[in-house]
């Protein structure tokens, strides 16, 4: 898969590019168009992770289960709206239109947080939280279907370390953005700066879909052209999820990641509430949090991630996650205090972007073009915010039976079990699959 019109002679910014991944000249533009797409998606969202996190708080923790229930409404009134845009127009169109629908709700939350009375702050955190649960899952999932679409299964061993990479280093731009303003300026306010770095992705998207016409697909690009209209069913991404092992499993991976996830956030919600009273002083927490597992996850996604993918292939890399977590509820369930929560969060984020993330992509770039981007949104958002609610539901049950942490940690160990065989299932047979492919070649 190359770029036809790209001038082959070796670039500063190839050497540059060289020295941390394997680039070959005529990916150079493709590359960098695609880092400062996921770039400014990252940093946009984590300007605004820190004022969701603070105003879940600020609402009531024990409120949260019924907000993640509206998150899962919410993205599955989304998803068929999402299909159809994908069905009917090209990528670049839809992808634009999906990005500027959610800048405008960005500017529409800013003015009623400006004007609302002082008794409905609360409901319109509440609403923010729900909202942008589901912003932050749809605009990194168009992201990645976007460069599976793009980059085939050879190209992402080498270079989706380096895309995450991007996205952590816009991680912590925002994260550095929220935790320096925030105790300026009002929170609204910084809406602005994730609407600004929104609009410089979808800048990014539009050069990037002019680059791709020269890329080659595993169907030919006269009978599928790439910036053709998916078309299909609205329905597919639910249809395909549900009669295909492997997108089953997928499904699967997903949900358990997804689950363990929210019990570690529900536990941290309470430490954080009982920390701290101060709105600003928790808000800063939560961005510097983000602040120091983005710094850890960047080394890992530079000097790391891209080599283990090359020498050990999908299925260890997509262990990696599991295995930490296995380990992490292990220690939780011997020694139940907060530093070493702590730690198993930390890990478990730099984990699931060093390791989880671009191998998990890995698994959709053996699939057609209608499963990149209807199948694969479904499974990052309805199927994800799903496991959100057994996760925080369960939390809520495991509490009511007079569950602790440590007791907590033992219910988790055997999902992480599964979680781990899971892994290994789908790297086996997404290797398979390409081995298939290539052989058709």
């Amino acid at each position: 898969m190359i770029l036809s019109d790209q001038p082959q002679e070796t670039s500063r910014s190839h050497r540059l590019l060289n020295r941390m991944v394997q680039v070959r000249s005529d990916e150079v533009s493709a590359v960098l168009l695609s880092c400062l797409f996921i770039f400014c998606v990252l940093s946009s969202y984590y300007v605004l992770r820190p004022i969701r996190d603070e105003m879940g708080v600020a609402g009531g923790v024990d409120k949260l289960p019924w907000l993640f229930t509206g998150t899962l409404l919410a993205m599955l009134a989304c998803n068929p709206l999402f299909a159809a845009l994908v069905k009917r127009f090209p990528r670049q169109t839809f992808i634009t239109v999906a990005y500027r629908f959610f800048m405008l709700n960005l500017l529409g939350f800013a003015a009623y947080i400006e004007y609302a009375p002082a008794d409905d702050q609360i409901w319109a955190g509440r609403g923010f939280f729900i909202w942008t649960s589901v912003f932050n899952l749809f605009v990194v999932s168009v992201f990645w279907a976007f460069i599976v679409d793009i980059f085939d299964s050879e190209q992402g061993k080498r270079l989706f370390g380096l895309f995450s990479a991007g996205a952590t280093l816009g991680a912590i731009l925002g994260s550095s953005i929220t935790a320096a303003l925030v105790q300026l300026i009002d929170q609204h306010y910084l809406f602005f700066v994730s609407i600004a770095l929104l609009e410089v992705a979808v800048f990014a998207v539009h050069r990037l879909s002019k680059l791709s016409k020269g890329f080659h697909h595993d169907v030919p690009v006269e009978t599928t052209p790439a910036e053709a209209p998916v078309g299909g069913s609205i329905l597919a991404g639910f249809t395909h999820a549900f009669t295909s092992p492997y997108l089953l499993a997928i499904g699967g991976f997903m949900l358990l990641y997804s689950i363990t996830s929210t019990i570690i956030y529900f536990q941290q919600a309470e430490i954080v509430r009982d920390a701290f009273t101060d709105r600003a002083a928790r808000t800063a927490f939560f961005a510097n949090v983000d602040l120091v597992v983005n710094v850890l996850t960047l080394v890992l996604q530079i000097f790391v991630t891209g080599p283990v993918l090359r020498r050990f292939g999908v299925a260890v890399t997509l262990i990696a996650l599991p295995l930490i977590s296995l380990l992490g509820f292990g220690l939780l369930a011997v020694l139940p205090t907060i530093a070493i929560l702590t730690c198993v969060q930390v890990a478990r984020r730099v984990g699931n972007f060093a390791f989880a993330r671009p191998s998990r992509e890995m698994l959709f770039t053996v699939l057609s073009r209608e499963d990149k981007y209807k199948t694969k949104n479904m499974l990052d958002t309805v199927v994800y915010r799903a496991g959100d609610q057994v996760g925080s539901w369960s939390y809520a049950a495991m509490g009511a039976l007079g569950l602790k942490l440590a007791g907590i940690a033992v219910v988790a160990v055997p999902l992480c079990a599964i979680w781990v065989w899971l892994s290994n299932w789908l790297g086996q047979r997404q290797q398979q699959r390409e081995a298939e492919a290539a052989a058709k070649t």
